[in-house]
């Protein structure tokens, strides 16, 4: 049998195509008419009539075995009739036809599917009938999250009743349904509220599943600012490590003339003493957590990060909340004086657009970083830096010779 011919496999591959497309499903809501359906034919030509006739014949008996006609379910073959000189007058399959969706579920095995899919279906859109429009996109998520589909109907209605709850997702009593269930199905259950809730319950700033809480108006973990007073004489009741909420650091106003900002926790930690300062450390890319504390407007601030593309454009992002920003220990004098401590930034992964931000030996530097000048993709991190290299370069800031 040539290979190209369709063969009752290829035709049960096909109509699964439609089903895993939802095809089959969705035209049960939206009432598109599928059936009767056609499908074409890879079929023998006259030649092969003469050349492969027994291949031929094998093909039709194969199509005919596996067809309603032999099995009482499956699909239809139109026939048409094919003259050759030698052969004579044969009847082959021209096409296959799948009359009802009764046939497709049958010949897919998927009829139970379906019965499932409509039962699922009904409640779902007496309660919520915004949702027909993502069902019909999306039919086999539901099918696929059967078991749990009256949990998230669950989940839907009390948003419905609650819009913006103001509270903790743990706070939140669905009966059968945990905060576990909710954080696990973050994705498909923003989808659904997007469709049942009102605009105004719906922070479109917030999006994917990280922006659940915000979007949904659910409290969040807040994001704390840790940092360490430097100066004995500032401790807080005999404690200089303390980590606080934005909005309460923003309260605290500390009698401070420096404020130094480190990405890495253990150069935070191992900061030394330093006369009217504290240093915050730990944030990375979350500098926007400093972005409305007051007080910090009227203290001198101090950045170090590495001497590597990724420090630079923190440093930049530092300076679009505070644009006073120093930086410490970015500079070519760093560098230099640690060669034998120089690693590499990882391959396609560098920030190597233009800075603004950037003074002009700042910005030399980095530009001498994004095109390879002084090594390929060479950077320095920040805890390669000797530490009386450090306690010098403090020594050297606080007399005013920096």
């Amino acid at each position: 049998m040539n290979a190209s011919w369709t063969t009752p496999a290829e035709i049960k591959a096909r109509l699964m195509r439609r089903w895993e497309r939802g095809d089959l499903l969705a035209a049960r809501l939206s009432g598109e008419a599928l059936f009767p359906l056609e499908l074409r034919l890879k079929r023998p030509t006259g030649s092969d009539l003469g050349a492969r006739f027994d291949q031929v014949r094998a093909w039709i008996q194969a199509l005919r075995a596996g067809s309603a006609e032999a099995r009482g379910v499956g699909y239809q073959i139109e026939w048409r009739t094919l003259a050759h000189r030698v052969h004579g007058r044969n009847a082959l399959p021209w096409a296959i036809h799948i009359p009802t969706e009764a046939d497709a579920l049958k010949l897919l095995g998927r009829r139970q599917d379906a019965e499932r899919f409509d039962a699922l279906c009904a409640p779902t859109l007496s309660a919520f009938p915004a949702l027909r429009a993502w069902l019909i996109r999306h039919p086999l998520k539901m099918l696929e999250r059967a078991e749990e589909w009256p949990r998230i109907l669950a989940v839907l209605e009390h948003f419905q009743r609650h819009p913006r709850p103001g509270c903790y997702l743990r706070q939140i009593d669905i009966p059968g349904v945990d905060t576990k269930f909710i954080e696990a199905r973050r994705g498909l259950l923003g989808e659904l509220l997007d469709a049942v809730l009102p605009a105004a319950a719906i922070d479109t700033r917030a999006s994917g599943a990280r922006g659940f809480h915000q979007r949904y108006g659910l409290r969040e973990e807040p994001a704390l600012i840790r940092f360490r007073l430097l100066d004995p004489a500032l401790y807080i009741q005999g404690l200089s490590d303390l980590s606080l909420p934005p909005e309460q650091f923003a309260q605290l106003n500390p009698p401070v003339q420096r404020v130094f900002i480190t990405e890495n926790r253990i150069n935070g930690l191992a900061f030394p003493d330093t006369p009217a300062a504290l240093v915050i450390f730990g944030l990375g890319y979350g500098l926007e957590r400093l972005a409305e504390i007051p007080w910090l407007g009227r203290t001198s601030i101090h950045y170090w990060g590495d001497i590597d593309t990724h420090g630079f454009a923190i440093l930049e992002r530092c300076r679009q909340w505070l644009p006073h920003t120093q930086s410490l220990l970015m500079d070519r004098a760093t560098l230099f004086a640690h060669r034998p401590l120089w690693g590499r930034e990882p391959a396609g992964q560098r920030p190597l657009g233009a800075l603004a931000r950037l003074n002009d030996p700042e910005r030399a530097l980095y530009e001498d970083l994004c095109q390879d000048r002084l090594g390929e993709r060479l950077r320095l991190e920040q805890e390669r830096i000797g530490f009386g290299w450090v306690r010098d370069s403090l020594t050297s800031l606080s007399s005013g010779k920096h």
